[in-house]
């Protein structure tokens, strides 16, 4: 059985603890760091951070630059949720870093304006501390609020992330282990039905509104997705500006539990806390590459993996809401766009050699 009291205490010193790390200054940086981080933790993010291993590393190449570039940071989440998965204990976070733009980030030009990083983040503890972090920041979003863009428009809106409808996505107390299995499979079923529906039989708009998924999502779901793809409402929303265009590039794509562990990938988190739930792999996603358009570009007739983080609130019997980051900038690499070399030239436009 999980033990509910020490996934109290990880949220509860992880909210903590987070927060203080985001408001650090040079001097308390890496004091605060390795309060909450073991020595040889992991740490997997957004393109072009990536993967690295051990404090120090993470010091150097994520928090010092993150923190030179917006010297005033602070962290504000949205969700705060946690559980065990296949043994495992989980803390994940959904929210924005909120900060000045003062010194390039990345490469991309400070423009010294407040700016929101949209985080999707998933940190495994061991022993009270974080072994291991999956962190999907929003760059593409970042480059679009510094002024610049590099694909066709989004389909959906872009913009912030608001939090949940019903205003309490920060669960730092007991739920009910009823209700977090009912989440997390009602997930599950849903994921379900996208995996069972085939593309290939080619149905169009009307198949992907009368499918199956249509039980499981509320009247007036919101779906949130990353900078570049955008926000969407409603069913005929999400089919129209995010789903149909994704499985038109991506036809019977595989995720979740349809990948297995042998072809590297699938969920390494499923977990349900009272009306919430969230799902997320390192890739979850496998799929070829075959049709056109979706971001803006032609098919490479490729196979490319997706990370991607799902949650969701659980409302009134369905599913209401569902926050979904994806590392976007590097799916587009996969696909024969490399969004930072494609920018160089804008960015370093008008400086001086």
């Amino acid at each position: 059985m999980p033990d509910l009291n020490q996934h109290l205490h990880h949220k509860q010193f992880f909210y903590e603890a987070a927060y203080k790390l985001a408001a650090s200054n040079n001097r308390q940086l890496a004091t605060r760091f390795k309060s909450l981080y073991h020595d040889d933790a992991q740490w997997r993010g957004s393109h072009p951070l990536n993967e690295m291993q051990g404090t120090d590393a993470i010091l150097e190449s994520v928090w010092r630059p993150l923190l030179k570039s917006f010297p005033d940071l602070e962290r504000r989440d949205l969700i705060i949720i946690g559980g065990s998965f296949e043994g495992r204990d989980y803390v994940a976070a959904m929210g924005h870093f909120c900060g000045t733009f003062r010194k390039n980030w990345l490469t991309i030009p400070a423009n010294g304006q407040p700016i929101y990083i949209r985080y999707g983040e998933v940190h495994e503890f061991t022993d009270g501390k974080i072994s291991q972090s999956s962190c999907l920041w929003d760059v593409m979003d970042v480059i679009r609020q510094a002024g610049f863009w590099p694909i066709a428009p989004s389909t959906g809106t872009e913009g912030m992330w608001p939090g949940p409808i019903t205003a309490d996505g920060i669960v730092l107390h007991a739920t009910d282990e009823s209700e977090s299995a009912a989440s997390i499979a009602q997930t599950l079923a849903m994921h379900k039905s996208l995996g069972d529906y085939n593309d290939k039989d080619q149905l169009g708009r009307e198949g992907l509104l009368n499918m199956s998924q249509k039980k499981f999502w509320h009247p007036n779901m919101m779906w949130y997705g990353p900078s570049g793809i955008g926000t969407s409402r409603g069913l005929q929303g999400f089919v129209d500006y995010h789903q149909l265009p994704f499985r038109i590039a991506f036809p019977n794509r595989k995720g979740g539990a349809q990948i297995t562990k042998k072809s590297k990938g699938g969920h390494y988190i499923r977990v349900g806390d009272g009306k919430y739930s969230v799902t997320g792999g390192w890739p979850s996603v496998r799929a070829m590459h075959l049709g056109g358009n979706f971001l803006g570009t032609a098919p490479t007739g490729r196979e490319v993996t997706m990370r991607v983080m799902d949650f969701y609130l659980h409302h009134e019997g369905l599913i209401r809401e569902n926050w979904v980051p994806i590392d976007i900038i590097n799916l587009l690499l996969q696909m024969d766009v490399d969004v930072f070399d494609r920018l160089q030239p804008a960015f370093n436009r008008g400086s001086v050699p």
